[in-house]
């Protein structure tokens, strides 16, 4: 089962959040806020955080600036999920992706199930790689931000986890890229 190994040393990661809504201000934005506060008290620096309007085109160019961002590890965005014809943040994910990390939704699905039973059908949740960056669409309820961050992100975001974690393999994520 996983564990966190004490003899290992805390590596913070810089980590952007992208709120995905045609309503909501920064005042207004529970989840991204949810976010924000749960990667700070865990020790991660907040790298840049942004609302954006449910435009494809526009989510897209905002995750590849990041991603071409020495400074962004990590996108987490939020809303913009489900299955309306508005909710178009999973198409924009993937138009950037590089590799799809497909265990995420279905473990998001998972926990999903925890709380609130056959309605996490409803969740397109996703993640992916691009430009050595990780990047991950979660739901726009606080709930379900709080649950990806405490039951998965929260975990694979610390180098200390074992018996595997998403830090430990971050300077690798590009290496395809790099002169041989």
């Amino acid at each position: 089962m996983s564990r966190i190994d004490d003899s290992k040393e805390f590596i913070p990661v810089r980590i952007a959040i992208l709120t995905v809504s045609d309503s909501r201000s920064l005042d207004e934005d529970r989840s991204g806020q949810v976010l924000v506060d749960r990667l700070q008290a865990a020790g991660h620096t907040l790298a840049d955080r942004q609302i954006l309007p449910d435009e494809r085109a526009d989510i897209a160019d905002q995750l590849r600036q990041w991603c071409a961002n020495p400074d962004v590890d990590v996108v987490i965005s939020t809303g913009g999920t489900g299955l309306t014809g508005r909710d178009v943040t999973v198409e924009a994910h993937r138009d950037v992706y590089e590799k799809e990390i497909d265990a995420f939704g279905t473990v998001f699905t998972i926990v999903s199930m925890q709380k609130i039973g056959t309605s996490a059908v409803q969740s397109r949740a996703t993640g992916g790689v691009a430009q050595g960056t990780y990047l991950f669409a979660l739901p726009g309820s606080p709930g379900a931000c709080k649950d990806a961050w405490d039951e998965i992100l929260q975990k694979q975001l610390d180098y200390r986890h074992r018996p595997c974690n998403f830090v430990e393999i971050l300077p690798r994520l590009d290496e395809h890229l790099r002169r041989k």
